[in-house]
């Protein structure tokens, strides 16, 4: 089967079909001679005794290319890299370890075919893993021995079988293989009669619109906007216990500020609770402002102006009150301050 693929390749590429009868010239190095000729190439760099071991080896590499004839690139060109990869070899071969070229020169040999196949098998980057590499080339192979499908998705318990024994996780033999299965169009019609349009009309980008992206910048600015305008309210003192408490990342404890102000910690409590109500007061009269139509008469009453007392309480100065607005919903005895102002916030825009 073998022989009759490689004649079916000789024949279609004339070219190569030359190729082979040209290195069949060349004849193969007895132990003695190749060990003779890598020593003049090491010791007095003789160009003749590197081209004599680079030629006497040209069918090794074209007999290793055969093997990936089934990745659907040029034979020619992975030969071309297979002998790039004997001269690398050849320049670094040490006659006086006792080995043969050919044991050390067909993994320089093989190494450069696969880094062309990974290169140029797909538009997209393959391989970047050792673990990926490995699987990639042996995975059609462990297909065979298990009796596997070449085309569709694998059984589950076939995944599980193949990650086993290449140690890899599941989800990589997954997409390993729909990988193998090639890279395809979305310009392709989906049918063949072209009316049914093409595969990319099909594709469902879930990622936000950009109207929903700008609509939801927008809502993001509003709440910025108006929360800063309500925090204008607080006192001193009020809006460093009210953001220490409900805006940093990291809420302070009551003991800490209540040692900063020298006050208890109900005191500080009391003062968050407080902060927090005028702020939600506030945002709530902003928002109704901001979303009031036009022409629409709104029942509103003003606060007076106070002085602030000892606790550093100040109510709000200029504040309209709109009586079918609701902010916040609940009692705050019945969720955290955090999660009151949460719930608030979100509900700006």
């Amino acid at each position: 089967m073998a022989h009759s693929a490689v004649a079916s390749i000789l024949t279609f590429d004339p070219g190569l079909a030359q190729y082979f009868q040209e290195i069949r010239r060349f004849p193969m190095l007895e132990l003695h001679e190749e060990f003779m000729l890598a020593k003049r190439w090491r010791e007095r760099g003789d160009e003749h005794a590197v081209h004599k071991l680079i030629t006497s080896h040209l069918r090794l590499v074209a007999k290793t290319a055969m093997g990936y004839r089934g990745y659907g690139l040029p034979i020619s060109e992975v030969i071309s890299e297979g002998n790039i990869g004997l001269m690398q070899a050849v320049r670094r071969f040490e006659p006086d370890k006792g080995f043969r070229l050919a044991a050390y020169a067909i993994w320089w040999i093989r190494a450069a075919m696969q880094e062309y196949i990974l290169r140029s098998w797909s538009l997209v980057k393959i391989g970047t893993t050792e673990s990926q590499r490995r699987l990639f080339f042996n995975l059609r192979s462990a297909k065979r021995r298990i009796s596997a499908l070449d085309e569709g998705d694998l059984h589950p318990d076939q995944v599980k079988l193949i990650a086993d024994n290449f140690g890899v996780t599941q989800r990589e033999v997954i997409n390993m293989n729909r990988r193998l299965a090639g890279d395809a169009s979305l310009n392709v019609p989906m049918r063949e009669d072209g009316n049914s349009g093409e595969r990319m009309d099909w594709l469902v980008d879930e990622a936000p619109s950009p109207e929903s992206r700008l609509a939801e910048a927008q809502q993001s600015r509003n709440r910025y906007k108006v929360l800063r305008q309500a925090l204008a309210v607080l006192n001193y003192r009020e809006r460093e216990i009210f953001e220490a408490r409900l805006l940093a990342d990291q809420p302070i404890s009551l003991e800490a500020l209540a040692s900063k102000y020298g006050v208890s910690r109900e005191r500080v409590r009391q003062i968050e609770a407080q902060a927090f109500q005028k702020v939600r007061k506030a945002a709530k009269n902003l928002a109704a402002a901001t979303e009031r139509p036009a022409g629409e008469v709104v029942r509103t009453r003003s606060v007076r102006r106070f002085r602030p007392d000892q606790t550093g309480n100040q109510p709000l100065v200029g504040a309209q009150h709109r009586d079918r607005v609701s902010l916040g919903q609940g009692p705050i005895g019945t969720q955290t301050p955090r999660q009151a102002f949460n719930k608030a916030s979100l509900s700006l825009a």
